[in-house]
């Protein structure tokens, strides 16, 4: 009991997180970004795997190369980040595949929530809560750039600063994100909360309590739901995700 209240808790900030994060990348049409970034993770959850240590750990440096490599890009080409992501993204699963365990694929690939430590319970807990916190700084910002990059400049605002600290916060999430769904689902985990929420809301502030609720509570009925049924925690988790959306589908306003 004590390992299911420490992947709870875990989960819970995770999905959270992700969801309120999910607001602003579904607003710009990003959401599927967290997948590629999920799959740059692969190098570093295969060595995390290989040498016995946390795998957001592991991703969380080549994550950050990643998101790092994807704003130069994106300031030097003015291509779409979503193309200059998949082109990141592609290498980072090139590397992955030369040297992850076979018999470690399924972890790196669909996560295993059900292993966490206490350490990495408070590790996991308190950068949620600093994600959130800057999240909440740079959020009008970012909506404004979202809407008009030209009238945010005419604000005065620092594009370039704040899609940074937008790229760093999906990088850090992406990384915590391998822990629940691994590199294979993290766009799930930010997506489905973000849209279920947009049906149900009728302003930005329902929008955001909705994504984080739902974002919570499809963590804590997938683990409830693996502890039922033994099947893998990750899957179950998206397929709550998506379960919450048809539903929401039927109040959508």
């Amino acid at each position: 009991m004590e390992q299911v209240l420490l992947s709870l808790i875990c989960g819970i900030f995770i999905g959270a997180t992700a969801g309120y994060l999910g607001t602003l990348m579904l607003s710009k049409r990003m959401a599927l970004v967290a997948g590629p970034l999920g799959h740059l993770a692969l190098p570093g959850i295969a060595l995390a795997l290989i040498y016995g240590f946390d795998i957001s750990l592991g991703a969380f440096p080549f994550v950050i190369l990643g998101i790092t490599l994807i704003w130069l890009f994106e300031i030097r080409t003015k291509l779409p980040m979503e193309a200059l992501a998949a082109i990141v993204f592609a290498s980072g699963v090139a590397i992955a595949f030369l040297f992850l365990p076979i018999e470690q694929a399924e972890r790196a690939l669909v996560g295993d929530i059900t292993r966490v430590s206490f350490k990495e319970t408070i590790f996991t807990a308190i950068l949620c809560l600093l994600i959130c916190s800057i999240l909440k700084k740079i959020y009008p910002q970012i909506v404004l750039i979202n809407i008009s990059e030209d009238l945010a400049k005419a604000e005065k605002i620092d594009v370039k600063k704040y899609n940074f600290l937008y790229l760093g916060a999906i990088g850090l999430i992406v990384a915590l994100g391998v822990k629940v769904v691994g590199g294979l689902l993290t766009a799930a985990l930010v997506a489905i909360p973000a849209s279920t929420s947009r049906n149900l809301s009728r302003n930005l502030f329902q929008y955001s309590f909705w994504a984080v609720f739902f974002g919570a509570i499809s963590v804590v009925f997938g683990i409830l739901f693996f502890r039922l049924t033994n099947l893998p925690a990750g899957p179950l988790i998206i397929l709550m995700s998506a379960l919450f959306f048809l539903i929401s589908l039927i109040f959508k306003r």
